[in-house]
């Protein structure tokens, strides 16, 4: 299956099985992520949203046998950062076995340490060329 992309009108039922979903609220780094990605493996389907209430109510419609492989949330997102969303998803056992991580340009101690006392799995800082965001890339693939 070719590597897609989608909108938030994109409905869930459509999805295939393996979808990796991205919080980014950055054009280009979108762009750069789909990019990167599609060189490195097409089977995952790529969702982006671009506000964090936003991904908290697609992640709430999405069926529970259905949710992503794998949830990449940038930590400054509009309304909800991504401290805030994994705060939100912790309440949730639903969301318990889904693999998060957050990346960020920010190196803070605090911040990496607050998303993982709130169950990030990792906390990556974004990097700034393309062979960098090829390893963390496939990083990214090996914990889906």
């Amino acid at each position: 299956m070719p590597l897609s992309h989608s909108s938030i009108s994109t409905p869930i039922e459509d999805f295939p099985s393996k979808f990796i979903l991205f919080g980014e609220d950055d054009k280009d780094d979108e762009d750069f992520l789909k990019e990167v990605f599609s060189g490195i493996d097409n089977s995952f389907f790529l969702h982006f949203v671009n506000n964090g209430r936003k991904l908290i109510t697609f992640l709430n419609q999405v069926p529970a046998d259905r949710l992503p492989s794998l949830l990449v949330l940038d930590y400054n997102m509009p309304e909800l950062n991504g401290a805030e969303i994994l705060r939100i998803l912790q309440q949730h056992d639903r969301y318990n076995s889904l693999p998060k991580i957050i990346w960020s340009t920010s190196g803070s101690e605090v911040y990496k340490k607050k998303c993982l006392e709130l169950g990030a799995d990792e906390y990556i800082i974004k990097p700034s060329n393309v062979n960098d965001l090829k390893n963390i890339i496939k990083h990214m693939l090996s914990i889906c």
